[in-house]
């Protein structure tokens, strides 16, 4: 399995590495940002934004996120409904409302041996739902009280989302397909990646360096034609300006764009 991380600026390929496919994607989501945010701190890059896809969502991830001051744009996975439907949540009391107006208070904390996940239990009693007029609906046909879980990282979960649908984020979800997806495509189809015929993790990863290498290379030779150019033009608009002033024209200056940067995965 292939990590891959991507420089919003130019497509530079920061981070790639390859571990063992017993796991999911988000579960390597930590070691990434761990190797990667100290590599960029000592280029003196600033990193701010970490966008990705469904498969790296996790309560975990976003609350680590937020702990090494990262601002995740990863939208959760359909299953996220932060509490039963109908119910209202009080952030305040830590308890949930129920259509008819009765506190689902909070029992516990505990780990949820099927994903190993942190999770919330809330429960009520017997006599809360006694003689209620959807209880039928509301427990089912066995249940005697209510009784559900939701996700340990809730705020976590709220306040990413909230990034997730705001027009920073619908920018971002634009931004990472248009930049990671074309740099997976020219790393399967013309560098070779599309199938390693090596023994071992590290070879692997000898091979995915070796790549992202020649890629980042074809970038730097662009970019440097490119420089070329420009200081071509500077040097021109430099003439224009002694020229312009001697002249008596004034001088012009033309508006910079402004750039940041944004690590896609």
């Amino acid at each position: 399995m292939s990590q891959l991380s991507v420089d919003t600026a130019h497509h530079v390929i920061t981070d790639i590495q390859a571990y063992h496919a017993d796991k999911k994607d988000n579960q390597y989501l930590q070691d990434i940002v761990n190797r990667l945010k100290p590599r960029l701190h000592h280029s003196g890059l600033l990193w701010q934004n970490c966008v990705a896809d469904t498969g790296y969502s996790s309560g975990e991830n976003y609350a680590f996120l937020e702990q090494v001051n990262l601002q995740s744009f990863i939208p959760p996975h359909g299953t996220y409904k932060g509490g039963p439907k109908g119910f209202i949540y009080n952030d305040q009391e830590d308890h949930y409302v129920c259509p008819q107006g009765k506190s689902i208070p909070f029992k516990k904390v505990f780990k949820d041996y099927r994903t190993q996940t942190l999770k919330k239990e809330y429960r009520g009693s017997s006599k809360l739902c006694n003689g209620c007029p959807i209880a039928s609906q509301c427990l089912g046909k066995s249940a005697k009280e209510k009784k559900f879980s939701v996700t340990y990282y809730r705020e976590e979960y709220e306040r990413n989302n909230a990034r997730v649908h705001s027009k920073q984020g619908r920018f971002m979800k634009r931004k990472r397909q248009s930049t990671v997806e074309p740099v997976f495509g020219t790393l399967t189809q013309f560098m070779g990646l599309r199938k390693i015929n090596t023994i071992g993790i590290q070879q692997a990863n000898k091979v995915m360096h070796l790549a992202a290498m020649a890629y980042n290379l074809k970038k730097y030779v662009k970019f440097t034609q490119k420089l070329a150019k420009s200081k071509a033009k500077a040097l021109g608009f430099v003439f224009f300006e002694i020229t312009a002033l001697t002249k008596g024209i004034g001088s012009y200056i033309p508006p910079f764009k402004k750039q940041y940067s944004t690590l896609i995965f």
